[in-house]
């Protein structure tokens, strides 16, 4: 089990993929033949809820299907985790969200999270981001984590875990490349005249983006490679003196 660093959440959250059930279902998901199968079979695309969940203000149930332009909230002690296309989502507790269609409805082109936090892994594909509070992430091809803190005026952190993502927040920009967790802070008010901010890796661990790399046949960068490199928040599988953080050198607009 790696390493990783809680910041308002519990180890309870952040092993859900540990548990016998939750083992079992995504074992079942892939001997059954992931999401082709279960289009062509009509059946349900949620590989797993535990606990309460709306979807589009009605409870949720296991058999239901969550489509693109849907709206999900979770309960307290929830979990839920479900396929879109060639994307896997992890929905923490006590999460608000909409995944807004794309070109087809089998397609994110948005996902919006207003509050709580979902891990997720997404295949290669253009024209999709993930919108925060005070920031956006332009995704190409990656696995993430978003979180936003209502505790802290609605603070927003992303880590991109590996791959490319382009990021903003109130106009100032820059492209995140990583291959080992790179985090950002979408910050409510600026700090040092920045709104993206560098952050630590915290919230999640690197099995949750291998579990769910694993539902759509995929691995994470450093499956890939492997070898890892210091979940410092960085983004780097190799370190070298010199490096520096992205949000260090964002394009900041002129007022």
């Amino acid at each position: 089990m790696t390493q990783h660093q809680l910041q308002g959440r519990s180890e309870k959250e952040i092993l859900w993929f540990q548990r016998r059930d939750t083992l079992k279902a995504a074992a079942a998901w892939v001997a059954m033949g992931g999401l082709p199968a279960a289009m062509a079979q009509q059946r349900s695309n949620i590989v797993q809820l535990r606990g309460d969940a709306l979807l589009n203000g009605r409870q949720l149930q296991t058999g239901q299907t969550i489509l693109t332009g849907d709206q999900i909230q979770t309960g307290p002690g929830s979990n839920l985790m479900f396929v879109i296309g060639n994307s896997a989502f992890q929905v923490r507790e006590n999460s608000f969200m909409t995944v807004e269609r794309g070109n087809s409805i089998n397609t994110v082109s948005l996902l919006r999270l207003l509050t709580g936090a979902v891990v997720s892994v997404w295949g290669r594909g253009s024209n999709r981001s993930i919108n925060l509070p005070t920031l956006t992430a332009g995704i190409r091809g990656t696995g993430v984590y978003a979180e936003v803190f209502a505790s802290q005026g609605n603070r927003s952190y992303f880590c991109n875990c590996y791959g490319t993502v382009d990021m903003e927040s109130n106009g100032e920009k820059t492209v995140s490349q990583a291959s080992y967790h790179q985090s950002f802070w979408g910050e409510v008010e600026p700090k040092n005249g920045r709104r993206l901010t560098p952050a630590n890796a915290i919230n999640h661990s690197d099995e949750e983006l291998e579990f769910l790399a694993g539902l759509i046949n995929q691995r994470t960068a450093w499956q890939i490679a492997g070898k890892k490199g210091v979940k410092d928040g960085m983004g780097y599988m190799d370190t070298q003196p010199g490096q520096t953080h992205p949000a260090q050198s964002a394009q900041v607009p002129v007022r």
